[in-house]
């Protein structure tokens, strides 16, 4: 296999403690399964590995090359990792022998290696190829694709990936700078954009939007979570914690939502004559909710917008051992 550098750049992981913690990795849970299902540097699984005992295993995901090259390192015999989506977890825990886990971390977050790279094209701060792609091995890249989209397309995907009102102003700006020359590089996407942008909140750049909107999009990251968290859902034992760690609103939305439909069951009216036993019953137990810490966010300021929601799955119902009709 091809060695791949790891670039050095510093990554901090967002809610280490929260997030390891959440999963209760005491007593006989200690010795269980569990789902890094975004390595990224391998923080937040390193500290799993830490807490659990000799018995148990640990089996993680990654799109990224880099991240995959990181976790090679790891000597672990209870570790394992996945070049691929957690959106593949139940398949791809199948074919390790693995059918059901104690608990599962999802973090959502793009790593500051791959910001901090110019190499991977995911920030305008500094010159680089627009690239974009977690897994450069797959997929086009985002130059590739600002080439040949439609106008239309190029609008909507901003507008409602990157919750960015200048979509229109934007698209219209690529579709016409493409036409004299290619857009190759991050920083003549963020020359276009600041040029088609008028007015931007204090201390953003007109950018930021735009960039979120595209990488979502290259690298099909909602479509990830929507499957994946049906994935992980599927995956997990009665008893077991599924948390996940989101960085901006969409993705927030989709775990509230996801979780919501799991705890919250529509209940029939009471005067009709149903049996406690046939009532519809919650399959999900929201446990908490959390903020990176004050200090957290000044000694990271990226972490600033991370929400971690947990939940626990709760065993199935007893039928009725009666057998009653």
């Amino acid at each position: 296999m091809t060695t791949i550098p790891v670039p050095e750049f510093q990554h901090r992981t967002v809610l280490l403690d929260e997030a390891v913690d959440a999963l209760d990795l005491t007593g006989a849970r200690a010795d269980g399964v569990y789902v890094d299902g975004t390595f990224g540097r391998g923080g937040h699984s390193r500290l799993i590995l830490s807490k659990l005992g000799a018995k148990a295993r640990l089996v993680a995901f990654d799109k990224d090359l880099q991240a995959i090259a990181t976790a090679e390192q790891i000597a672990d015999p209870r570790f394992q990792i996945v070049h691929d989506s957690f959106a593949t977890m139940r398949a791809s825990l199948s074919e390790r022998g693995v059918e059901q886990v104690d608990g599962i971390l999802l973090d959502l977050g793009i790593s500051s290696p791959q910001v901090d790279d110019a190499a991977r094209g995911f920030s305008f701060r500094n010159d680089g190829p627009l690239d974009m792609r977690m897994d450069t091995t797959r997929g086009i890249s985002a130059a590739e694709w600002l080439a040949t989209e439609t106008e239309q397309t190029l609008e909507k995907v901003i507008k409602e990936y990157g919750e960015e009102r200048f979509a229109f102003q934007i698209a219209k700006a690529i579709v016409a700078r493409r036409a004299v020359e290619p857009i190759s590089s991050t920083r003549q996407l963020a020359a276009i954009v600041a040029g088609a942008v008028k007015t931007r909140e204090k201390g953003k750049d007109p950018a930021t939007r735009t960039f979120q909107a595209i990488r979502i999009f290259i690298n099909k990251e909602l479509e990830d979570l929507e499957i994946g968290l049906s994935q992980a859902y599927a995956c997990l034992a009665p008893g077991g914690i599924f948390a996940v760690i989101s960085f901006h609103s969409l993705e927030d939305r989709m775990v509230k939502r996801f979780f919501a439909s799991k705890a919250n069951v529509p209940q029939p009216d009471r005067r009709l004559p149903i049996r406690a036993v046939d009532l519809p019953q919650p399959e999900l137990k929201l446990l908490a909710k959390f903020k990176p810490s004050d200090a957290e966010v000044d000694a990271n300021p990226r972490s600033r917008s991370a929400v971690m929601r947990v939940a626990r799955r709760l065993p199935l119902p007893l039928s009725n051992p009666e057998g009653a009709q």
